[in-house]
């Protein structure tokens, strides 16, 4: 039984993957801040791609170990973002997951370009299938993950911008319960597999919108990754 969330073998992609798409995630919270009016992220040195600026490494090596982790978060103050304050801090947290979801749809993009024109041998084929594969299914993953409303995660910050200010207070008031809510659902795989767990199908339809975009670009079958991923179950 591997120690590790997942296979072994396929770490040094992984934690590529998990570099690109938690430095850009947290990079697209600080850019969109800082282009909002709020330069606290950047007089902190967050709006740049390095992963040193972003990364939690405790949170990074529980999310390779336990398949569970974070960054840090952004910094971000509300009183100087521009007006109105809810939709520019509703963009700024929305730019994260975002960010994971074009770079998914790069990653498709890329993988279609090169074998639409490339005649690649079959030995690389297996190469580039477990690496897009990887790209794509890790960034839809925080893209999806990232909007389940629950604290302290993106969506339920999205979520809170909708109530009135004595009704955020409230919820203030309730956030340390709702986190423990949240680690249960996320650590005890029976809670897990009926409410989180069923929110990651929502790649399918998702990959399958992005295959028929490609489709479009290309005026052909664009690429087979989807086939690819649908088979393995994701």
């Amino acid at each position: 039984m591997s120690f590790f969330w997942f296979p072994i073998e396929h770490l040094p992609i992984i934690i590529l993957v998990m570099l690109v798409a938690f430095s850009t995630h947290e990079f697209g919270h600080a850019w969109t801040a800082y282009k909002l009016g709020d330069d606290t992220a950047y007089r902190e040195g967050r709006v740049t791609l390095n992963p040193k600026a972003h990364l939690d490494w405790m949170g990074f090596l529980l999310l390779i170990v336990a398949g569970f982790g974070w960054a840090k978060p952004v910094p971000v103050r509300e009183s100087k973002l521009r007006r109105p304050y809810r939709l520019s801090s509703i963009l700024v947290t929305a730019a994260g997951p975002v960010s994971n979801l074009v770079l998914a749809f790069l990653g498709l993009l890329v993988y279609a370009i090169l074998f639409a024109n490339m005649n690649i041998s079959e030995d690389m084929t297996g190469k580039l299938d477990i690496f897009f594969y990887y790209w794509v299914v890790i960034n839809l993953n925080l893209f999806i993950f990232n909007l389940i409303p629950l604290p302290p995660l993106d969506g339920y910050r999205i979520l809170e911008q909708f109530f009135p200010l004595r009704v955020r207070i409230r919820m203030m008031q309730y956030e340390q319960w709702t986190f423990f809510l949240f680690l249960l659902l996320i650590f005890i795989p029976p809670l897990r597999d009926v409410t989180i767990g069923p929110l990651f199908a929502l790649k399918e339809p998702i990959l399958r919108g992005m295959h028929h975009v490609l489709e479009w670009f290309f005026s052909q079958p664009a690429s087979p990754i989807f086939e690819y991923v649908r088979d393995l179950g994701i």
